[in-house]
């Protein structure tokens, strides 16, 4: 889709004011005494609390506002049609057992898709105060450091990198099987960073991510940062992958051939 410039100045600062509101609204529980969180499953614990619903529930209500005609497609409330072509994808909380836990490593995801997939795309840590910017020509990190521009990691090979997921037992035992014929040949691997891992292949300090059973509100948003700043992500199987599953997120297409050839040798 063709967007003027006016058009990407308003979706841009959309973004930014619907990023801002989540901070104000997760930071309200985050480390307070006596926040609770539901299950949204049986099998397993995937929590909910009252700041992911509220976060959402401000995002929402500010593009009501500003932009009645885009579509919203949100972890926690669902998808809206809209008639612009374009889609709000949000991720109130990502990373809700590390907000529970305390950690400053959840973040807030937004994107804008057209029918091809995330155009422009916000990682936000409200308690840190960083924001990851890709698309419309940005490609930035906003911080307690400062403001700078996002670049991805050289080439190197897979004995020199470093390597993130989530979870270290990935997906279903196939999945993991995947995952660890990489994982030995990576120099350091770490877990349980959610989205922030992949705002540190954006910001050029890791190589890869590697997940499965992920959503479209999970990985929009680190497409269009990673790409805007020189990196890919796919699927295990080469392809686009803006509706989540099984994901690849590569600093390079270098270390991205060798993770996915590793991915694909069973």
């Amino acid at each position: 889709m063709n967007l003027s410039l006016d058009v990407a100045a308003d979706l841009r600062a959309t973004a930014h004011e619907l990023a801002d509101a989540a901070r104000a609204a997760t930071l309200l529980h985050f480390r307070r005494a006596g926040l609770s969180a539901e299950t949204k499953e049986t099998e397993r614990f995937d929590p909910v609390t009252v700041a992911d619903r509220l976060s959402e529930q401000r995002m929402r209500a500010i593009l009501a506002r500003r932009r009645p005609q885009d579509g919203i497609l949100g972890e926690e409330f669902g998808t809206v049609e809209g008639t612009s072509g374009l889609t709000w994808v949000l991720d109130p909380i990502d990373g809700t057992r590390g907000y529970l836990s305390g950690t400053p490593t959840w973040g807030v995801l937004i994107s804008v898709a057209d029918a091809t997939g995330p155009i422009y795309g916000l990682i936000d840590q409200p308690y840190i105060g960083e924001r990851f910017e890709g698309g419309f020509g940005q490609a930035t990190v906003n911080g307690p450091m400062g403001r700078a521009a996002l670049k991805t990691r050289a080439p190197r090979p897979l004995s020199e990198a470093i390597l993130f997921s989530t979870f270290p037992e990935v997906g279903t035992p196939e999945e993991g099987a995947a995952f660890r014929r990489v994982a030995p040949k990576a120099k350091l691997v770490r877990y349980g960073t959610d989205c922030y891992a992949y705002a540190l292949i954006a910001a050029g300090q890791i190589d890869l991510v590697i997940e499965a059973g992920l959503q479209a509100y999970d990985v929009q948003a680190p497409i269009a940062v990673i790409e805007a700043a020189g990196g890919i992500v796919t699927d295990w199987q080469g392809r686009p992958c803006p509706q989540g599953g099984r994901v690849l997120a590569a600093a390079n297409r270098d270390i991205h051939a060798e993770a996915l050839a590793l991915l694909n040798a069973g």
